[in-house]
C-alpha cells in the first residue's frame, strides 16, 4: 500500500468519523470497491489521461450521483482528478483498517485445503473472538496445497497449523540431522 493511499484513506475515515458517517461510508465504499473490481474497464476510463478531468468526474456523477454519500463521491472525484483512482482499493483497505480498529473488529483470513462447514466456521470465529476479545470478521479461502489444517492470517501475523507447514518443518529438521 502506498503512502498516498494511506493518507487519503485516513483522511476520508477521519472526516466520516467526525461527521458520524463512518458506517454509511464504509458500506458504500465497500460496494464501490466491489463494483470497480468487477469492471476494470471503468477504472481504465477514469484514469485515461486523454479524457479530461471534468469528463471523468461527470462519469462518476452519472454513475453514482444521488446514490452515494456526497463525501464519498467527492473523494472519488478527487482521486480521479489527482490520477490516483487506481489506488481506490488501497484507500478502502486503509479506511477499513481504521474503521475496524475503532470498532473492535479483527479481520482474519483462514486458509484451508477444503471449504469449512458452517459449523466449523462458527466454532473458529467463536474461538478467535474468545482469544482476541474482539469481534472477528473471518474470510475463508481454499488452497489445496496446504493439504490439511488451517493457516490463519490476522493482525499482520500468520499462524500456520497446516500439514504442509508441518512437513516443511520436519523436512528441515531431517536435513539438519547428522548421520
Amino acid at each position: 500500500m502506498t503512502q498516498t493511499a494511506k493518507n487519503y484513506g485516513n483522511a476520508l475515515y477521519e472526516l466520516a468519523r467526525d461527521e458520524g458517517l463512518s458506517e454509511d461510508i464504509y458500506a458504500q465504499f465497500s460496494q464501490v470497491t466491489e463494483i470497480f473490481s468487477q469492471t476494470p474497464d471503468y477504472i481504465r476510463l477514469l484514469s485515461t489521461p486523454t479524457v479530461s478531468k471534468q469528463e471523468r468526474c461527470a462519469v462518476l456523477d452519472e454513475a453514482f450521483g444521488g446514490r452515494l454519500q456526497p463525501y464519498l463521491l467527492n473523494f472519488l472525484k478527487i482521486l480521479c482528478q489527482k490520477g490516483y483512482i487506481r489506488q481506490h482499493g488501497d484507500c478502502f483497505a486503509q479506511y477499513r483498517s481504521r474503521y475496524n480498529e475503532d470498532h473492535g473488529i479483527l479481520s482474519a483470513v483462514a486458509v484451508t485445503a477444503a471449504p469449512l462447514t458452517p459449523v466449523l466456521r462458527e466454532k473458529l470465529v467463536q474461538k478467535l473472538c474468545a482469544v482476541t476479545g474482539k469481534q472477528v470478521h473471518l474470510e475463508l479461502r481454499v488452497d489445496p496445497s496446504v493439504l490439511g489444517g488451517v493457516r490463519l492470517e490476522m493482525d499482520g501475523r500468520q499462524l500456520d497449523g497446516t500439514v504442509k507447514q508441518r512437513l516443511n518443518t520436519l523436512r528441515q529438521s531431517l536435513s539438519q540431522t547428522v548421520l
